[in-house]
């Protein structure tokens, strides 16, 4: 398992709007120039994003994008997979594959099953919340 740039321009682009949730709605244009990502691979994920509820959009003057929740309630895990599709190890564990005829005497599989549960376990115990940067301005 990789996680492609798909996968990590998600997950960079829910963490700003999160950097900045209860301010309305988020430019791409404000959200590219923070990242150093083009608006327009931004869009791409942006779209993604909303296919999959994560976020809403507003057209106009003020609109853009922000999430549907409140940080807390969104997990890595549920973003990665907006991106990527599938975050499974191997093809034979992702979801809705053909099942592998060799499944029953593959001795690799519960190796890559249990690898898949630590994967999925650990991001799913990542809140959007936790990966927000404390702002140290605001602090003071």
């Amino acid at each position: 398992m990789m996680i492609t740039t798909k996968g990590r321009n998600a997950l960079k682009l829910m963490i700003d709007l999160a950097d900045h949730y209860g301010e309305g709605y988020i430019s791409l244009a404000d959200i590219a120039e923070r990242q150093k990502e083009s608006v327009k691979y931004l869009e791409y994920t942006a779209s993604q994003l909303s296919s999959s509820g994560l976020i809403v959009s507003a057209r106009g003057k003020a609109g853009g994008y922000r999430l549907s929740r409140a940080p807390e309630e969104y997990t890595a895990a549920e973003i990665l997979l907006s991106g990527e599709g599938s975050l499974a190890p191997v093809h034979c564990l992702e979801v809705g594959a053909v099942p592998c005829e060799n499944a029953a005497s593959c001795v690799t599989l519960p190796l890559f099953k249990e690898l898949d549960d630590v994967i999925m376990n650990f991001l799913n115990s990542k809140t959007l919340a936790d990966l927000i940067k404390p702002d140290e301005s605001k602090a003071q």
